[in-house]
């Protein structure tokens, strides 16, 4: 199944949006809650998957596996019903920056961490996969449980920060589970222990970091929104500590 082909433009410097201009009959799907706004023309409907599942099993299983891993089960697909060209825009809900990703010119698959998905286009397979590697799937954290997308047409994704690319030529890179957002085919992830004991107590770095290996690309986030949750939790509890008259 071929994917639609789409028009985009990325909004914005530090807080994006991906702007989305459909043909008269072409679709784009997204993640249910990351639409901003849509012309006149556009119709949406919140449908069981990407719809390239096939049978009844099939339907089944897909939605088996995204109950099972806390994602929504329903994905919004938009669809311009009009005779001129429409836009459609989507925009994720924390700070960061949109990532367009040609699956065509990536050798037609990516993996990313399950939150990162923003949109796609029509025709694009979204499925849930687990890390098959038992160390990965107890230490892991955020990259136990990812995506992969399937396709030859544009797919989006959001990252908290700054993105970085690297392309990896038979390499090896470490960094935090939480600041990885995707990588292509030819990469092995997995996951190794961050230091010595001493370092993995008291270095402030976890006790385990994703290792990612071979020849192809990964993409890395500076500011997982993870990593923002917890420094706003935390000063929200010191300020809560504060006693009336302590500010001063």
């Amino acid at each position: 199944m071929h994917c639609h082909e789409i028009d985009y433009r990325i909004v914005g410097e530090d807080l994006q949006l991906v702007e989305v201009t459909l043909d008269p009959g072409e679709s784009v799907i997204a993640e249910a809650g990351t639409m901003l706004y849509m012309e006149e023309d556009i119709a949406f409907e919140a449908r069981l998957g990407d719809g390239s599942e096939s049978g009844v099993m099939g339907k089944l299983w897909s939605l088996g596996k995204r109950m099972l891993t806390g994602e929504s089960v329903f994905l919004t697909h938009f669809t311009n019903e009009g005779d001129r060209p429409r836009r459609v825009a989507f925009a994720a809900p924390y700070p960061g920056s949109v990532v367009p990703l040609n699956l065509a010119e990536l050798g037609g698959e990516i993996t990313c961490q399950r939150d990162a998905f923003l949109a796609a286009a029509r025709g694009t397979k979204i499925d849930v996969v687990f890390q098959k590697r038992l160390g990965t799937g107890f230490f892991g954290g955020e990259g136990f449980i990812l995506e992969r997308l399937e396709g030859d047409g544009m797919a989006f994704l959001h990252a908290g920060g700054t993105v970085v690319r690297r392309d990896l030529a038979g390499e090896t890179i470490r960094l935090d589970t939480g600041c990885l957002v995707a990588f292509g085919p030819g990469i092995d992830y997995g996951i190794a222990l961050a230091g010595g004991l001493r370092s993995m107590l008291f270095g402030g770095e976890g006790l385990f970091l994703a290792t990612l290996s071979g020849t192809g690309s990964i993409w890395i986030q500076s500011l997982p929104f993870s990593r923002l949750a917890e420094r706003v939790v935390d000063a929200a509890v010191g300020m809560g500590r504060l006693q009336p008259g302590d500010e001063g």
